[in-house]
């Protein structure tokens, strides 16, 4: 048990704080407790938990201090001196170096007693440290925008450039021989690179390359929808599979069956991006499809994945109690990998033992125990779990619950004291209580270790450039599911398409149903109900479905109801 850090005087800015009468001092105590258990900056965590606001601390902090507060966004992320610090020592002490003046390092902090990283970054550089006070939720879109920066331009790769891109197979002897066995043939060579390169900057989660008689098609599945990109010429389907194959390490002889791989593609020294590889034989050769995986997407936060307050707060709440099961669930490609990776991210402390058991693991998370299930030679999820059980841990993510044994074990750990998180493919919340039943698991188990459930799915995003406003007819909107009392304040946008986006959507948007398990709602679980009495139950508690939620994020702006009636429609 953490000892408790009551008796630690709160920093001068804590202080302040209180005295301005924007926190208690119990609050402040608190936050300051929080912060230190959770090894974050004080004033992150007041903004991260939606205490304070940014500017309120930094005017505080300005008072205080007798120092102005700088506004970071004027400055250009490429003109900053950060390839002077280590990206980790950045983004632990959340501090970014702007400019070097002389022997002085000017760096941007939302808290200027945070000396540690003064301290830290002057013995990193060698020269003397000034704090140049800035607010925090700008800083935090300045660090990633530097970080950013710090990073190749892809869009500024030559055609030179596309031969020598570094791509590699993800296994471990990789690059022994992989150059040895690549396919002679540069025009492939430089095809591939390109078609990899295109789908990194236009965000696609796939790439599909499709044999068929007398043709040859290249989809990439951007925003969750698949769109043709190329058509080579069908004779190149063979060479094209030989080279991704070879990249992949996988047998270039064997066109038979299926095969499974991973490679990756180095862009710069900060970043990396993974594909999973995967061919298929068809009547005309090898389909393949590769999935993109992008370690920074475990990584944006809670906040960028469109959680509303209460929903966000009610999935904080159960990653934080010491025991329990949450389950995120929905279909194939609705982001519930993100969601766990993101709830694993918050809780990747140094004080806590994770083990994962995934098929296969998509991101590779430093400082998270990461098994790739292999059911041929009997490493299932079920005997990975037992592993698991018997090495101290504190939090178990299993990558989806698809029998009785393995549910047992995962409520059993639950119940043991262990956090544990999974995915189930179901369609809503309340559906996934049902599934859990039908697999043979005790109700009385399912009540006692089930804390929250997900259910989720991703909608595309209106391009904020050019969506307007649409004129809908109330007898619609009413049966689409609005209230008539809403309707005369609605202004709703649909798509139109400009240089930025993709027929008018850019990027993609959350809808969520989450659910936590109340009293009354484990009642009707070991009373054996269906799915319908705890959807009227979750009615009653204020819990909104999906297709509520999505109407919220129609109404607010995020999507058009085209959209949500694609992704929520029964």
């Amino acid at each position: 048990m953490a000892t408790p850090s009551a008796n630690i005087p709160l920093s001068g800015l804590a202080r302040r704080l209180v005295q301005d009468s924007l926190l208690t001092d119990t609050d402040a105590q608190e936050a300051n407790d929080q912060a230190l258990k959770q090894k974050i900056p004080f004033v992150t965590y007041l903004v991260q938990n939606d205490i304070l606001k940014s500017p309120e601390i930094a005017a505080s902090a300005s008072h205080e201090f007798g120092v102005p507060v700088f506004d970071i966004t004027a400055m250009d992320p490429e003109s900053m001196a950060t390839s002077l610090v280590d990206e980790k020592l950045v983004r632990r002490h959340h501090a970014l170096p702007l400019y070097k003046r002389g022997n002085r390092l000017f760096v941007a902090v939302a808290d200027p007693t945070n000396l540690q990283a003064l301290d830290e970054i002057k013995f990193h550089v060698g020269t003397n440290t000034e704090a140049v006070l800035v607010e925090e939720d700008k800083l935090a879109n300045a660090i990633e925008k530097a970080m950013d920066a710090q990073d190749s331009s892809m869009s500024d790769l030559t055609d030179a450039d596309l031969d020598d891109l570094d791509i590699t197979s993800d296994e471990d002897d990789a690059g022994s021989d992989v150059k040895d066995a690549e396919i002679d043939d540069t025009p492939v060579v430089r095809f591939v690179n390109k078609v990899l390169l295109d789908a990194i900057n236009k965000g696609a989660s796939d790439i599909h390359f499709e044999p068929y008689e007398k043709t040859y098609r290249v989809r990439f599945r951007q925003d969750g929808v698949l769109k043709e990109i190329a058509t080579p010429p069908s004779n190149l389907a063979p060479k094209m599979a030989a080279r991704i194959k070879v990249l992949s390490r996988l047998d270039i002889s064997e066109r038979r069956v299926p095969q499974d791989g991973r490679m990756k593609m180095t862009l710069s020294k900060n970043r990396a991006i993974d594909f999973r590889v995967s061919t298929c034989p068809t009547l005309f050769g090898e389909k393949i499809v590769m999935r993109i995986l992008d370690p920074s997407s475990a990584k944006m936060g809670i906040d960028a994945l469109g959680y509303e307050p209460e929903q966000k707060e009610l999935y904080m709440d159960a990653l934080h109690k010491p025991y329990g099961m949450i389950l995120v669930t929905g279909p194939t490609g609705s982001g519930k990998t993100v969601s766990l990776y993101t709830g694993l991210n918050i809780l990747n402390t140094e004080d806590r033992n994770i083990s994962t058991a995934e098929d296969p693991a998509e991101i590779n998370l430093p400082g998270v125990n990461q098994v790739n299930v292999n059911p041929k030679v009997g490493l299932t999820f079920s005997s990975a779990l037992k592993a698991f059980l018997r090495q101290d841990p504190d939090i178990i993510m299993v990558g989806e619950i698809r029998d009785i044994e393995t549910a047992e074990i995962a409520i059993k750990a639950a119940q043991t004291g262990h956090m544990v998180l999974s995915t189930l493919h179901t369609n809503d919340a309340p559906q996934t209580l049902s599934r859990m039943v039908n697999m043979g698991v005790a109700p009385f188990n399912i009540a006692s270790a089930v804390t929250l459930i997900i259910a989720q799915r991703l909608a595309r995003r209106l391009c904020s450039k050019c969506k307007q406003p649409v004129d809908i007819p109330k007898e619609a909107l009413l049966e689409e599911g609005f209230k008539e009392e809403e309707i005369s304040k609605l202004k709703l946008f649909g798509p139109v398409g400009c240089d930025q986006c993709t027929e008018g959507y850019k990027g993609r948007v959350g809808i969520y149903q989450v659910m936590p398990i109340s009293e009354e709602m484990g009642r009707i679980i070991m009373a054996e109900g269906n799915a319908m009495d705890l959807a009227d139950q979750a009615q009653k508690e204020g819990i909104p479905d999906l297709r509520q939620s999505g109407l919220k994020k129609v109404k607010d702006g995020f999507t058009s109801l085209e959209e949500i009636n694609r992704v929520t429609k029964e």
